[in-house]
């Protein structure tokens, strides 16, 4: 087992990454299960594929499971209050520890409704996306979606443990497999050439179900977002922001989609990481062929590379309109990650949105 360590002071948690840990669950979520019992909150999919999996571990304890809906779509204020309502009936104190078993969608609701529940109780993640084991799971960002955008309505709020096992991911559709695979890459983008290189050698091997490298993508993945979630926790420095390379671009083409499954995230992030890529080359702060190996590498493991890969179809004046929703806005100033290389990522408060606009139309016109 490979532990990974979130330092954070009295906050402070570890990471737990091991192929068949679901199954022996049991030893290692017993030290919050001090009442004897499990609540478990998952979606539809999940509960037919891992569920049996959990609950067999957990065998001998009290268990309860709450199944929500898969989809983009549960993280709303209406499922929102419908599961805090049945935590409280099931008399949920700040003490227990709620487990969310799912991918980015269960965890962000979860997390969210543990930080709001009697002003706070602890929650466990059990993800089971890659997407979510390698980034949403760890740092305590919960949120739910609202008609003005995605994650604008949250808090944070740490895990008291995340228990990883990559063997769920044999269960998983290609395409979820690949959105998870964007944050993958996003690591080495941002400050790792040579993680972004194993990328290169090792991605196919990685989606196609080796062990190995799956363990090994999850850990360095964790471990990254762990060192920058220990020296920002809630973005206030800049490093944290980092984490959104491709997210700005990203969300203002899931909002032109509806946040429907037309566009998964990972997939958004994805597109948004090209653009980021080449809306720096265009103002000459790295190479054009940085850009273009980005690109070439997103569209090897098929995933978007742009607009028109991304089925968008929207004016740049449009889009930009979406970003002006973005959480990260503050005094009319948008901060966009940009790159003067692969893996040396940088936070730009400077960026105007009517050269943003004409960037996304040029992609528009060009694709």
């Amino acid at each position: 087992m490979s532990i990974v360590p979130v330092s954070l002071g009295d906050r402070s948690y570890d990471v737990a990454i091991e192929a068949g840990s679901l199954d022996g669950a049991a030893r290692h979520l017993a030290p919050w299960l001090k009442r004897g019992r499990a609540i478990i909150i998952t979606d539809s999919n999940v509960a037919h594929h891992q569920l049996p999996r959990l609950e067999a571990s957990l065998d001998g304890l009290e268990r309860h499971v709450i199944t929500l809906p898969a989809g983009e779509s549960t993280k709303s204020w209406a499922q929102l209050e419908a599961l805090t309502d049945r935590l409280l009936a099931l008399e949920v104190e700040r003490g227990d520890h709620i487990i969310a078993l799912g991918g980015g969608v269960i965890g962000d609701l979860v997390g969210f409704a543990a930080a709001i529940l009697k002003r706070g109780c602890g929650f466990i993640q059990i993800p089971t996306t890659l997407l979510a084991q390698v980034d949403s799971s760890v740092g305590g960002k919960t949120a739910i979606n609202t008609r003005a955008g995605k994650n604008l309505i949250g808090a944070f709020h740490q895990p008291s443990f995340v228990l990883i096992d990559p063997s769920v991911l044999d269960t998983l559709p290609r395409r979820e497999l690949g959105a998870g695979y964007a944050e993958v890459v996003k690591y080495g983008l941002i400050g790792d050439f040579g993680f972004f290189e194993w990328c290169e050698a090792n991605a196919a091997r990685l989606l196609a179900g080796d062990a190995e490298a799956r363990v090994h993508a999850i850990a360095t993945s964790v471990a990254a977002k762990a060192a920058i979630v220990g020296d920002d926790e809630r973005e206030t420095s800049g490093r944290r922001a980092l984490l959104n390379l491709g997210h700005t671009f990203g969300h203002a083409l899931e909002a032109e989609t509806g946040f429907s499954d037309r566009l998964l995230h990972g997939e958004g992030v994805a597109a948004g990481m090209a653009l980021a890529f080449r809306y720096s080359a265009r103002r000459g702060l790295c190479a054009s062929q940085d850009a273009e190996r980005v690109a070439a590498h997103l569209r090897a493991v098929a995933l978007p590379d742009g607009l028109a890969a991304a089925g968008i179809a929207a004016s740049g004046e449009t889009l930009v309109a979406h970003m002006l929703h973005d959480k990260k806005m503050a005094a009319g100033t948008l901060a966009f990650i940009l790159a003067r290389a692969i893996g040396n990522s940088f936070v730009d408060k400077s960026v105007e949105l009517a050269d943003v606009a004409a960037f996304l139309n040029a992609e528009t016109r060009s694709s």
